[in-house]
């Protein structure tokens, strides 16, 4: 799991992020970046709707699995971003870990980081 340090508190930083964010967009996934001078270390957040997944088992799921990944690949990472993933579709869920590490590795690459 990723540090409490590494993630977005509160609405206003995330809605920040969604107003002057450059997007990245898959058909499963979209990704917000912006880089954040005012802080120390990059900070991620992981959006998954309810109208994308009425349970918050699967939520979860997902988000969990989009952050162990987040964490694996901050390590790398020398610049600060403040970075929104935004999960778009249900198919996601039954997305094949390998396919959909190598989609957000796609993502982040597009998006520079």
């Amino acid at each position: 799991m990723i540090p409490f340090k590494n993630r977005f508190h509160g609405h206003n930083s995330l809605r920040f992020v969604y107003k002057n964010g450059q997007a990245v967009r898959t058909r499963l996934v979209t990704i917000k970046v912006i880089s954040n001078q005012h802080r120390k270390q990059t900070r991620i957040a992981v959006v998954v709707s309810k109208k994308i997944f009425k349970k918050a088992v699967q939520r979860n799921r997902v988000r969990r699995q989009i952050y162990e990944y987040a964490r694996q690949r901050l390590l790398e990472s020398q610049d600060i971003h403040d970075i929104a993933i935004i999960v778009s579709s249900g198919e996601i869920l039954t997305t094949p870990h390998t396919e959909m590490t190598e989609m957000l590795n796609q993502l982040f690459i597009q998006a520079g980081l």
